[in-house]
């Protein structure tokens, strides 16, 4: 999926990097260089929401969109309280995914 997604938003005209993992992610990326962040909200290890919360506690403050399969209206509302950009259900049509990114980016420049 992870990957689909990154061929998705690169053939809309956006710079992706991909991470295997939360913990990739944190390792790897440069949080300066980001305009947010699309996260599965069920990752091996620590979850989406996990790594949410961890940045949010670091002081690194991203708009993100939560990707999920599972159906946890629990944890959807958290999310959304917690001022998500979007939560989209697995299967997704690619233009809720574009528009959520555009609206993230878009958030994210104005801070």
């Amino acid at each position: 999926m992870r990957r689909s997604v990154e061929r998705l938003l690169n053939a809309n005209g956006f710079a992706t990097e991909g991470h295997s993992s939360a913990e990739a992610f944190l390792s790897r990326a440069n949080a300066s260089r980001i305009g947010c962040v699309v996260l599965d909200i069920h990752l091996g290890g620590m979850s989406g929401v996990e790594l949410w919360h961890r940045l949010k506690a670091s002081g690194v403050n991203l708009s993100v969109i939560f990707i999920t399969a599972v159906e946890d209206e629990a944890l959807e509302l958290e999310a959304v309280k917690s001022g998500c950009v979007a939560y989209l259900h697995k299967p997704f049509p690619a233009e809720l995914l574009i528009s959520a990114v555009n609206r993230a980016l878009t958030a994210s420049s104005g801070d």
